[in-house]
């Protein structure tokens, strides 16, 4: 049965009144107490094991009653199940699975700047080095490309030694794995002038604002969480605000996934970084990488 055939016969079956709110109410209810049934019917499960022979139509069942009650909540909201669906095939797929361009093999990592010229385009591979001295009696951090410094000395800005002097590291794996960084292209003066729109859109103050601010989140994210050490998930709700920060820009169409990665991948390299008070870092575009060396 299609889900919003379905959705039409359920409605027909809703016997209450929409009174003051009461309908609505009596059908989240009906959501809580149903699933407390299929939490029940689970219980029997484990403590009778297969002598629990109607365990199966059991949950059958209490799964259709949740899927009514869910349904009549839907119906009274004006939103259809079909949609509903959809949207939530959507974004289970944005959340674990990476970008369609990657999926059916495409190089997606070129596709932000593949058909702009040459000084405009990011190196497909590059070397950084990093380095920390101490000056003024302030640690600074220094990024340098091919020998050229890229960038001011950064410090802390930070009451305590935390190590965000390093943070360009997040920015580099954000161009190895989205192939993305306003940040850099402006460090690096990749800007894409030869099309206006797209220098100033793109790669203009407010992108290269938006990157920093999504650094600075997510390195505080971080600090609570042993600076990503052996984690491989990151919350949810941290990957949809970056979502909603970068909508209207290209890095748009990289997925929740291909976001975990690189942030993954630069708190990767940031600790070896900060261990080791600087060192070389490889950015690979075409293989996706950033290794520590």
């Amino acid at each position: 049965m299609e889900m919003d055939l379905y959705q039409k016969e359920a409605l027909k079956t809703d016997k209450m009144l929409a009174t003051g709110g009461v309908d609505l109410i009596v059908s989240l209810l009906g959501l809580a107490g149903e699933t407390g049934e299929l939490l029940s019917e689970y219980k029997k499960y484990l403590r009778d094991g297969e002598s629990h022979k109607l365990f199966k139509e059991r949950i059958q069942e209490e799964l259709g009653d949740i899927l009514w009650y869910l349904t009549n909540v839907a119906s009274k909201f004006s939103i259809s199940l079909d949609d509903i669906a959809r949207a939530n095939i959507l974004k289970c797929r944005s959340r674990w699975q990476e970008s369609d361009q990657r999926q059916i093999g495409l190089t997606f990592i070129q596709s932000f700047d593949e058909s702009f010229p040459d000084h405009e385009r990011f190196q497909r591979k590059m070397e950084i080095k990093i380095t920390d001295t101490i000056e003024e009696a302030k640690d600074k951090m220094r990024a340098f490309v091919d020998g050229v410094q890229a960038g001011n000395d950064l410090t802390d800005n930070s009451y305590h030694d935390d190590g965000y002097r390093f943070h360009d590291v997040f920015h580099y794996a954000y161009v190895a794995v989205l192939g993305w960084s306003p940040v850099i292209r402006s460090l690096q003066r990749l800007k894409r002038k030869s099309v206006p729109h797209v220098d100033e859109v793109e790669d203009g103050g407010r992108a290269i604002a938006i990157e920093e601010g999504i650094s600075a989140m997510v390195f505080s994210y971080a600090s609570q969480h042993h600076f990503l050490e052996d984690i491989s998930e990151l919350d949810y709700d941290l990957l949809r605000t970056i979502k909603l920060m970068t909508q209207g820009l290209e890095v748009s169409r990289c997925s929740f996934s291909d976001w975990e990665r690189a942030i993954l991948v630069g708190f990767e390299a940031w600790r070896l970084v900060k261990a080791q008070k600087g060192g070389k870092l490889i950015v690979d575009l075409n293989a996706q990488t950033l290794s520590f060396c």
